[in-house]
């Protein structure tokens, strides 16, 4: 009795031993700190500060920021037609923006275009932190030169408050989505909300940013 006892014993502690090894082996590595985006520091040491010299602000809390990038694509009547039209649409969202989109639906039922309330009509992505500083910097620096004949963006797209808006044709322009992949091309709107109190602060914050516009006496669309 007292030699099987002591077998198991041994037996079981081998177990443990075992087990306790694997647990070693299987141990995650410690992940590299992440610094902050690029953009973002660029914000910090040299744009914000020429921002409160310029409009020789009172506090570091008026200088204009980036709050938040909506990049949105409407469907429309292809969603009646393709009803693969919103998966394909949002595998070009998540590619572009690395964040899964969520599905804007019909607010009423229109007859004359077949849309009923409720009714899948397009998708939306909100950026904000890391993601939306990557996805600007992107977007100024990689995108933009992309489209054909570019000649800088408009002027005139401000909403009064500091914010932008600018349309692009063809979501081929950004180098995330692969050409042979796509079922078809699709336009996207890209809104750009800041903390700017005016146009003219607005303006000049995505100027400094890096934002193509086109020049005063030559103004065009973006696409």
């Amino acid at each position: 009795m007292t030699t099987k006892k002591s077998g198991s014993q041994g037996r079981g502690g081998s177990g443990r031993g075992r087990q306790r090894s694997k647990k070693t082996e299987q141990a995650p590595e410690p992940e590299a700190p992440v610094g902050p985006p690029r953009l973002l520091v660029t914000f910090r040491d040299e744009i914000a500060p020429q921002l409160f010299k310029e409009f020789e602000y009172t506090s570091t809390m008026q200088v204009p920021r980036l709050e938040k990038i909506i990049v949105n694509i409407g469907i429309g009547a292809e969603a009646i037609d393709n009803r693969n039209a919103i998966e394909a649409a949002t595998r070009d969202l998540v590619a572009i923006t690395g964040q899964q989109p969520v599905t804007t639906l019909a607010r009423k039922s229109i007859a004359g275009f077949k849309i009923r309330e409720g009714m899948p009509m397009g998708l939306k992505v909100t950026l904000r932190g890391r993601r939306m500083y990557e996805f600007f910097d992107r977007f100024v620096s990689s995108s933009l030169p992309r489209i054909r004949d570019f000649r800088g963006l408009s002027r005139n797209a401000f909403d009064g408050r500091g914010n932008y808006a600018v349309g692009i044709r063809e979501q081929v322009i950004f180098p995330e989505i692969d050409y042979d992949s796509i079922d078809r091309l699709r336009g996207l709107q890209v809104v750009i909300t800041t903390t700017a109190v005016s146009d003219r602060e607005g303006f000049r914050l995505l100027e400094l940013l890096g934002m193509p516009f086109a020049r005063a006496e030559s103004d065009t669309l973006a696409a």
